[in-house]
């Protein structure tokens, strides 16, 4: 069957009403009404650019991922030297291999949203900040803390989930040591120009999927002694901690936003 333009237009205008019937303002609308109103509501839709469609399987990195471990391997992974990392990899996790330093990914990166999953050491003989103590610094400057901080004193801001001695964590989400958790991160890379701060960094974290950094603006790179500063830079790696503890980690993987 054959339908004319105008039979179209009008069928879709009424759909569109018929649609809010629960509306009692535009179930009394007569049709040039219910024309003017579903031209306005086009006026704000917006049909371009279309979102690229990417795979993402529970469990596993969504396909616009850059995969950073999996069990293949360190081949993304360099020490501080710039030579092949020495952690002890296998299939199951990357371990921290204490006195072989800190390792950095091969690769630079700005704006990213980080996945990792981290494994406490059991090390009930420690307490405090040598309690299973390790990090993850985006571009190499900017630290969250990773220990064993399930039952461990410490000062707040240097806890699992803080931003190093800059913000404590909205609320303590670890696990007992030797349970598996996972951060994920978005983090915002600090801009400058001419030298300049020209707009400062920004960090989300959810620590076992609970908010524990909320778009906290970070006042500069990470310090152990004395305030936090920016110091220029474009992007660079994401490094890993080696603070003394078996440390293990899994499933790691970015996106470059």
């Amino acid at each position: 069957m054959f339908y004319s333009t105008s039979t179209l237009t009008a069928l879709i205008i009424f759909l569109s009403v018929s649609s809010f019937a629960a509306s009692p303002h535009l179930v009394s609308l007569n049709q040039d009404q219910a024309k003017s109103r579903y031209e306005e509501s086009q006026k704000t839709e917006v049909w371009t650019p279309v979102p690229a469609k990417i795979e993402a399987v529970q469990g596993k990195a969504p396909s616009d991922a850059v995969v950073l471990f999996n069990g293949s391997g360190l081949e993304s992974w360099v020490n501080q030297n710039g030579k092949p990392a020495q952690w002890e990899s296998s299939p199951y996790a990357l371990t921290i291999k204490p006195g072989e330093g800190d390792i950095s990914t091969k690769q630079s990166f700005c704006d990213v949203q980080l996945h990792i999953e981290w494994r406490s050491a059991r090390e009930d003989e420690k307490s405090g900040q040598n309690k299973a103590n390790s990090g993850i610094f985006l571009q190499n400057h900017y630290e969250v803390q990773m220990l064993d901080s399930y039952t461990n004193t410490t000062y707040v801001n240097g806890q699992a989930g803080a931003v190093y001695k800059q913000f404590i964590p909205l609320v303590n989400a670890s696990r007992p040591a030797q349970e598996w958790q996972s951060y994920d991160i978005i983090f915002t890379a600090p801009r400058f120009e001419d030298n300049k701060l020209v707009s400062p960094a920004f960090l989300t974290v959810l620590h076992n999927g609970v908010l524990v950094q909320n778009h906290v603006e970070l006042a500069g790179q990470t310090q152990w002694i004395g305030d936090a500063k920016y110091h220029p830079h474009g992007c660079l790696p994401i490094k890993l901690q080696d603070h003394g503890s078996a440390n293990s980690f899994r499933n790691i993987w970015v996106r470059e936003l």
